[in-house]
């Protein structure tokens, strides 16, 4: 074989080892991609959506939404210190959630069976909605600061710190719902940064 037969030889087989590199993926494995990133997409709109409207763990969609993210891309883009920043937003915004109306109602002045009151008004107020959950608390609160002072003043007093506690309460709630609609939105910032820069 002649030195000219070798080169050309070798020319042929790095431009078919290059046109295999610049191939594009099979039809399934392509679309299973597109899929996923749809997945990841609709996983972070809903739970966008659930920050807000109750039966919906936000958060945990948002959360989930990122992970798939970030697996499709080999955690190429999104690595584990953008996982671990993105999960520990997620726990705050899942504290915050549970623990805003009881601290409301706690800085109102309120007695233990008010802050009884407003988390049993809060797991009631999942299952009537978005009008439950906004305002079950505030009942619950004042239910529960109603019946435990009762006895040892006027209805009028009674009455004024039901109310008192119950908007602390309804206050507190809605404040944890913003920081939790901010931190959602911190989440899908951080995550789409991530995959873009």
């Amino acid at each position: 074989m002649s030195a000219v037969g070798e080169q050309r030889r070798g020319l042929e087989r790095r431009r078919m080892a290059q046109d295999r590199v610049h191939v594009a993926p099979p039809a399934p494995i392509a679309m299973t991609v597109t899929l996923l990133w749809i997945l990841c997409v609709v996983l972070i709109l809903v739970g966008l959506a659930g920050t807000v409207l109750p039966m919906l763990p936000g958060t945990a969609f948002i959360l989930a939404g990122i992970f798939v993210g970030a697996w499709i891309d080999d955690f190429a883009h999104v690595g584990t210190g953008t996982l671990l920043l993105v999960s520990a937003l997620a726990v705050l915004a899942w504290v915050l959630d549970y623990v805003s109306g009881l601290l409301g109602a706690k800085k109102a002045g309120a007695s233990r069976l008010a802050l009884v009151g407003a988390a049993v008004g809060t797991v009631l107020g999942l299952f009537m909605g978005l009008v439950g959950v906004l305002f079950m608390p505030l009942v619950g609160a004042a239910v529960g600061e109603y019946i435990a002072r009762h006895r040892s003043d006027t209805a009028q007093v009674v009455g004024q710190q039901a109310v008192k506690v119950g908007v602390a309460t309804w206050v507190g709630i809605l404040l944890g719902m913003l920081a939790k609609v901010v931190l959602a939105c911190v989440m899908v910032g951080v995550f789409v940064v991530a995959l873009v820069f």
